[in-house]
């Protein structure tokens, strides 16, 4: 269900539509009374563009027929769901971290640069939901090796607010992961030090904050599922701890998945495990039973009250 409404599932070709699938996920929540989120207006990469949008022809005004592409879309989606969704990840993963700049697509070649491209996305968005919460969302995450990613988002973030771009938020992802272990914890390494001050400066120039899709790579634990599945526990206990102290600036938390046999994480390369292992990164395990990271989730959730 989270590509559903990716242009890939719901724009086959520049003239055609076909929202069967994401109006089944949308019929479903509403008769279980269950929100839904938009996810995502514009994935703001080649590799995950449709392959007719990255071959598309702008022909002679290139930055006219680019804004009109987008902006069609964005209307005809937002248009659809007018009234059931109201917080919507309206663009997804912009940097490219070989450059650590917005990415270059198709579609910002034709309109001039990138930033024109995600900045019409959310102006788009803005004025056919005035009231909709506009999200821009991301993988940063609090491990060590993130800090230049986050480096690149705050920059991003930064120039939204400067050129008075329409963003109300920031989406976690929050694939938090476990590709080592730090002897001193017994869990992945993170550096909550440097996580604080990235969230510090993300609160303090005025963005909300959610976190989009969580799940916990297991990769290093051991093959043990009652090892791993504690580890796993303590691992998103400490992270929603600290996420926790901001939830003042946090509006939602939502689970990329909530059974291990149906998680992305079991098709992923980097995440799969050298034993051959499921992940076992989800609140239930494969045959829907609850686990630790159920009861650690519960547990966090319910001290704030």
């Amino acid at each position: 269900p989270e590509n559903e409404m990716k242009w890939q599932a719901v724009r086959p070709a520049p003239t055609v539509y076909n929202f069967d699938r994401m109006d089944e996920i949308v019929r479903w929540a509403q008769e279980n009374a269950i929100a839904v989120r938009g996810h995502t207006l514009l994935w703001h990469r080649p590799q995950w563009f449709p392959n007719w949008l990255n071959t598309y022809d702008y022909g002679a005004n290139p930055v006219r027929e680019g804004e009109r592409l987008l902006t069609e879309h964005i209307q005809t989606v937002t248009r659809r769901y007018k009234g059931v969704i109201s917080s919507y990840d309206v663009v997804n993963e912009a940097i490219d971290h070989g450059t650590n700049a917005p990415i270059e697509t198709s579609m910002s070649r034709a309109m001039g640069s990138p930033e024109a491209v995600l900045d019409l996305a959310f102006h788009t968005a803005r004025a056919e939901l005035p009231a909709a919460q506009l999200v821009y969302n991301d993988y940063m995450s609090w491990e060590p090796q993130h800090q230049r990613h986050c480096a690149d988002v705050l920059r991003l973030l930064e120039g939204f607010r400067k050129r008075g771009t329409p963003v109300d938020a920031l989406g976690i992802q929050s694939h938090i992961e476990m590709f080592a272990i730090d002897p001193a914890t017994g869990v992945g390494p993170y550096a909550e030090r440097e996580w604080r001050r990235f969230l510090d400066e993300v609160t303090g120039m005025g963005y909300r904050l959610l976190v989009t899709e969580f799940d916990v790579k297991d990769k290093a634990l051991p093959a043990d599922i009652a090892v791993r599945d504690e580890k796993v526990a303590e691992f998103a206990r400490r992270y929603f701890d600290l996420m926790l102290d901001y939830a003042d600036h946090l509006d939602d938390v939502l689970a990329w998945g909530m059974v291990d046999r149906f998680n992305w994480l079991q098709g992923f390369a980097p995440s799969r495990r050298a034993d051959g292992r499921d992940v076992r990164g989800t609140p239930y395990d494969s045959q829907y039973q609850t686990k630790p990271l159920r009861s650690a989730l519960a547990n966090v959730f319910n001290a704030v009250g």
